[in-house]
């Protein structure tokens, strides 16, 4: 399992375009990748359960990589969201 947390830095958190960009990403791997934010959790290869955690600026994002490919998979998320979240 790999894991790391991120706090939003843009007030608009993750809404649509940033929500498409961290499923487009996530789907790419064959792990389980889980967005939690304030007590929620969501699989983040679905653009509703992403969208829904309705994460705003200042919220900080865990996000969990479980399978064969999680460290990869981490890897390129946490990139993503450090250069567009």
């Amino acid at each position: 399992m790999n894991q790391f947390t991120y706090t939003l830095q843009h007030d608009t958190g993750i809404h649509a375009r940033p929500a498409g960009l961290v499923v487009s990403e996530a789907k790419k791997y064959e792990c389980k990748i889980t967005l939690q934010v304030n007590g929620r959790a969501a699989d983040a290869k679905g653009l509703f359960g992403v969208m829904g955690l309705a994460a705003k600026g200042g919220d900080t994002v865990t996000v969990t990589c479980e399978g064969s490919d999680a460290s990869e998979a981490c890897a390129a998320l946490q990139k993503l969201f450090c250069d567009n979240l």
